[in-house]
C-alpha cells in the first residue's frame, strides 16, 4: 500500500485505531539485553537517514541530526538572518519579553515536540523531541525519537545530557510542549538529569498580539503561509502524527515516521525565521511594519511601560490611526505636555473613522476645564461628546438611549461653574 492510501486509511480510523494501538503498545516488551540493543529494526536505513541509536539503562532511542547552511532559505528569510537581528538586540535600549539582549544566537534553543495526543497529562506521550541551534557557520537540527514504550529513560537522558541551552523558543510551548516534558520527566526523573531553569520565548503570544485581527487563526501553519512566505509540499498533517507513530511502533515501517520527522524539522526551522521576523518588527527603528503592526507593537511597549518606544512608534501613524493618535495623546498627558495632548485628542475626536469619539471628547474637556480653565469650551466639547454618545447608543440599541452618567455629571458640573 502506498503512503497516500495509508494516510487515507489512518485518517478514517483515527479515533478507534488510536485506542486499539495504544493497548497493543502497552503489551510490547522493552529491550532488556545487550543483544536486543543490537537488533534495531531497519538500522541501516536509519543510519542512511542521519539517525543513530543511543543506548542507556538497557533502553535505546534514535537521534537524528541534520545540518543546514546559514544561506538556506526558509520562506522569505535565510536561516542566517537571525544573527544580525541578534546583534541589533544587543544595542536596543528597551526592555521586552522577546529581547535577546545578552544572548548569542547559539544560546537560543528552538524547540518543538510531537506527541500521541493533544490533551496533555500522563496519558499523552512525547515520542519526538526536536530542536535547532544556530551556530556561527551552520544550523543544526537534532531529533530524539522514542522507538516504543519502555524507552523514555533513553529518550530524556540523551536529550538532557547533551543540551546546553539558555533560552527556549517555542510556539505554544509554555502551555503545552514544556509542561508535557515536565509531566513525562517526573515518570523517569530518578534515572535522568534534572530539568534546568531557563528563559522562555513563546512566539504564539507575540503572533496573537500582532496578527489576531488579520488571520482567523494564528496557527503556525497560517503564520507560515501569510507572514513568512513558507509553503510546505508533501507535509504530513499534524493530526495524523499520532496514528503514524502507533503504526511505526507496531510495524517498524519507516515511510510515515520519516514524514513526521520532516514535519517536526520544518517546525523548528520556522521558529528560527519567525523569531527573526518578530524581532525585526519589535526593534523600535524598524521601518517594515504595516499600520496595524505599528499600532500593536506600540501598544505592547506601552503596556510594558516603555513610554519612549511606544510614543516613537505611535507617532509614525498618528493621524492615519485614531487609536495611535489617542494613545499618543495619553502618553503626552502623562508627561504633562497638555498642549500637545490636547491637539492629539482633537485630531482623534475629528477622525472620521473613530467610532469612540467620546473617549477623546472627555479628555479634551478635562484639559480645557482643569488646565486651560476654559469652562465654556469645556462645556461645548462635553455637550458634543454627549450628543455623539446618545446618537451612537440610539443607533446601536434602537430604543430610547440611556445617556452616560459620567458625561452628564461633567456637563452639569460645568454648567454650575459657569452660572456662578
Amino acid at each position: 500500500m502506498n503512503m497516500k492510501n495509508k494516510l487515507k486509511r489512518m485518517k478514517k480510523h483515527l479515533q478507534s485505531d488510536a485506542t486499539q494501538l495504544t493497548d497493543n503498545i502497552k503489551d510490547e516488551p522493552k529491550a532488556t539485553t545487550q543483544a536486543s540493543k543490537l537488533e534495531i529494526p531497519n538500522l541501516k536505513e536509519w543510519e542512511s537517514y542521519g539517525a543513530k541509536p543511543y543506548f542507556t539503562n538497557e533502553e535505546y532511542c534514535l537521534i537524528r541530526e541534520v545540518e543546514y547552511d546559514l544561506d538556506y532559505r526558509h520562506g522569505k528569510y535565510r536561516l542566517g538572518d537571525l544573527i544580525p537581528v541578534m546583534e541589533e538586540w544587543q544595542t536596543a535600549e528597551v526592555e521586552h519579553p522577546l529581547s535577546a539582549k545578552g544572548h548569542l544566537a547559539s544560546d537560543l534553543f528552538f524547540f518543538d515536540t510531537e506527541t500521541t495526543g493533544l490533551s496533555g497529562g500522563t496519558g499523552t506521550t512525547i515520542f519526538l523531541l526536536g530542536y535547532a541551534r544556530v551556530l556561527k557557520d551552520k544550523v543544526i537540527v537534532r531529533q530524539h525519537l522514542l522507538p516504543g514504550p519502555g524507552n523514555e529513560v533513553a529518550l530524556y537522558q540523551s536529550f538532557l545530557e547533551e543540551v546546553d541551552y539558555t533560552t527556549l523558543v517555542t510556539y505554544n510551548g509554555k502551555a503545552f510542549d514544556w509542561p508535557q516534558v515536565k509531566t513525562r520527566h517526573t515518570l523517569v526523573r530518578e534515572h535522568v538529569p534534572k530539568l534546568p531553569s531557563f528563559g522562555h520565548y513563546d512566539l504564539l503570544h507575540a503572533s496573537r498580539r500582532l496578527w489576531k485581527n488579520k488571520m482567523g487563526s494564528v496557527r503556525l501553519a497560517n503564520v507560515e503561509n501569510e507572514i513568512l512566505g513558507i509553503h510546505r509540499k508533501d507535509d504530513i498533517p499534524g493530526f495524523l502524527a499520532p496514528m503514524i507513530y502507533f503504526d511505526f511502533v507496531k510495524t517498524h515501517e519507516m515511510q510515515g515516521i520519516k514524514g513526521v520527522l520532516k514535519h517536526n524539522e520544518w517546525d523548528v526551522l520556522t521558529l528560527i525565521t519567525l523569531y527573526a521576523h518578530l524581532s525585526k518588527l519589535l526593534l523600535v527603528n524598524n521601518g517594515e511594519r504595516n499600520k496595524e503592526e505599528e499600532y500593536e507593537v506600540g501598544r505592547w511597549y506601552d503596556t510594558l511601560g516603555e513610554r519612549g518606544a511606544a510614543a516613537a512608534i505611535y507617532k509614525n501613524i498618528a493621524g492615519s490611526s485614531w487609536e495611535a493618535t489617542f494613545k499618543l495623546g495619553l502618553l503626552k498627558k502623562k508627561e504633562q505636555n497638555y498642549e500637545e495632548a490636547k491637539t492629539l485628542f482633537l485630531q482623534c475626536f475629528e477622525h472620521e473613522d473613530n467610532p469612540h469619539r467620546e473617549m477623546a471628547g472627555i479628555e479634551i474637556a478635562k484639559i480645557l476645564e482643569h488646565k486651560d480653565k476654559d469652562l465654556a469650551l469645556a462645556l461645548f466639547y462635553t455637550e458634543k461628546t454627549l450628543n455623539f454618545h446618545l446618537e451612537k447608543v440610539k443607533n446601536q440599541l434602537k430604543n430610547k438611549p440611556v445617556p452616560s452618567s459620567d458625561i452628564e455629571k461633567r456637563m452639569k458640573r460645568l454648567q454650575r461653574k459657569l452660572n456662578k
